[in-house]
């Protein structure tokens, strides 16, 4: 009974066991599909996400890809305009120059037709007077040889002798006539010229100031020397590596010494220098700081400066970079003479000359305010400061009629107008004037030398004295070689050769001194 109960008890249980197991494997099935089909759902939902987010980044690249592509466009167009410009320019020139071009050629052609016709007419007189001439020769044979049986001399003999007396005589008519001329026309062109030089001079009033290639910085005391120079140099170092200028600190008590031929450079330096001694803060961070800062306050002075001159002078359209370049003239010396106050006052010499001349004052004035603008950047470019000055003048739109004034203020180009010819003359009054400039010893001293010897080189001169600092040569001669009209001539011609051969401001007047001495003893 008890093993039937316990068979049955056990076979219930093992039942009961296996339903429990169905029920719990249907559960873990059903469970697992639960999770199999959220994964599926998640999968679809980021594979969805990741969809758009490609979409998006398409978008935006394609969006960004667009808008580089306008960039690069609207880059290229404004490449292509101003390339488009510039051959419009070009094509103007081109077609200007063509027009120019074609005009020189039929002047060319109507002077070739002109000259033809006059070689025709030379042919026809050239006849004619072949004939006369044959006609001449004959009746002077006959005359010849009449007059050398008269004379008891030959023809050749003759000629030399009346040559000979014809040369003398016309000579000395000729020194008298040229003295009497250049007596009447010196004294009438003295007094004019005195006149329009005198109105001219008597308007202008320039200072100026000699400046040399060192400047002298004072210091508050020898202490700050020290700081200057800093830990083994290193300040020095900064402030030479930062304005290009050598700095001198020597045994001289209270100053240091900023040496560069760049004039600019060393007022940038001395200004740096002056702020950061008042600063007290000296170190090389702090140097390139200050000396940048100074740069760029100079450069606007400069500016600033150059405006001021253009508005002096009345001329306020100026192109900006060529105010600059002026404004640089206030650091630049020539010969000691400060180059902007000297082209200040070239121009109101030149614009005063011209309204007592009554041409164009305007373009001498505005001609003489530039005639030194190359000296402004003659150490950065290749080329003689009037070269430079007649490319910038181009360069920025300046007329013919200025540029052809500028170049010809040293003589290197021939003038083609009055007002060129003022601008020379203003230029060399400017610079010749008592104290205006500083020579140099040495090329002085040559020059007087030069002067001396050219006039020795001459026959019949005794001695020769260059005076005046070199403004007048005295020329002493030997009288029983030298007569009073060979006195002109020889004045002259060493007055040539001082032009030909020596480059001088001003003039130099050459004296010819003749002395003739009777002696006689009482016995």
């Amino acid at each position: 009974m008890n093993t039937a109960v316990l068979l049955i008890a056990a076979v219930v249980g093992a039942g009961v066991a296996a339903a429990v197991l169905w029920l719990f494997g249907r559960r873990v099935r059903s469970v697992a599909q639960a999770v199999k089909s959220e994964a599926e759902r998640d999968a679809r939902r980021i594979l969805a996400v990741a969809e758009q987010e490609a979409e998006q980044r398409l978008k935006d690249a394609a969006i960004m890809a667009r808008e580089k592509l306008l960039e690069a466009r609207s880059e290229f167009e404004r490449e292509t305009h101003d390339y488009r410009q510039e051959l419009l320019t070009l094509e103007r020139q081109l077609v200007q120059q063509s027009s120019e071009v074609a005009e020189r050629l039929k002047e060319v052609e109507r002077r070739e037709a002109a000259v033809e016709a006059l070689r025709q007419q030379l042919e026809e007189r050239e006849t004619a007077i072949a004939l006369q001439e044959d006609a001449i020769a004959a009746a002077l044979a006959e005359q010849r040889i009449e007059l050398e049986r008269i004379a008891g001399m030959t023809s050749e003999q003759a000629k030399q002798e009346l040559m000979r007396a014809m040369e003398n005589e016309a000579r000395m008519d000729a020194a008298r006539t040229i003295r009497r001329i250049e007596e009447e026309a010196n004294q009438e062109a003295n007094l004019r010229a005195k006149k329009v030089i005198a109105a001219a001079i008597q308007r202008v009033a320039a200072e100026h100031v000699v400046e040399s290639t060192v400047s002298v910085v004072d210091l508050p005391n020898d202490e700050m020397k020290g700081r200057i120079i800093g830990r083994e140099g290193r300040n020095i170092r900064a402030l030479e590596t930062a304005t290009g200028v050598d700095l001198i600190v020597d045994y001289t008590p209270g100053a240091v010494l900023l040496s560069s031929f760049d004039p600019v450079k060393r007022e940038v330096a001395r200004l740096a220098l002056e702020r950061l001694m008042l600063d007290g803060r000296i170190h090389p961070g702090r140097i390139e700081e200050v000396v940048a800062k100074v740069q760029g306050e100079l450069d606007e002075k400069i500016f600033r400066d150059g405006e001021a001159a253009a508005i002096e002078l009345g001329f306020p359209d100026i192109h900006p970079e060529l105010l600059k370049l002026l404004g640089r003239l206030q650091y630049r010396t020539s010969y000691g003479q400060n180059v902007l106050a000297h082209s200040k006052e070239v121009a109101w010499l030149a614009g005063h000359l011209a309204a007592e001349l009554g041409v164009n004052a305007r373009v001498a004035k505005r001609a003489a305010l530039l005639h030194d603008i190359g000296k402004a950047v003659d150490r950065e470019m290749e080329g003689t400061h009037l070269d430079i000055g007649r490319e910038l003048l181009r360069k920025y739109g300046e007329s013919e009629e200025v540029i052809h004034a500028m170049e010809c203020h040293h003589g290197d180009v021939d003038p083609r107008s009055i007002e060129a010819v003022l601008v020379t003359a203003a230029d060399a009054l400017s610079a010749a004037r008592p104290g205006a400039r500083r020579e140099i010893l040495e090329s002085y001293l040559k020059r007087l030398e030069k002067l001396e010897a050219i006039a020795n080189e001459f026959k019949g001169v005794q001695k020769a004295f260059a005076i005046q600092a070199g403004r007048e040569l005295r020329i002493i001669v030997e009288s029983e070689r030298i007569s009073d009209e060979d006195a002109v001539w020889l004045s002259r011609d060493v007055a040539k050769r001082i032009e030909g051969e020596l480059t001088y401001p001003g003039q130099i007047k050459v004296t010819v001194i003749r002395e003739t001495r009777a002696v006689e003893y009482a016995k």
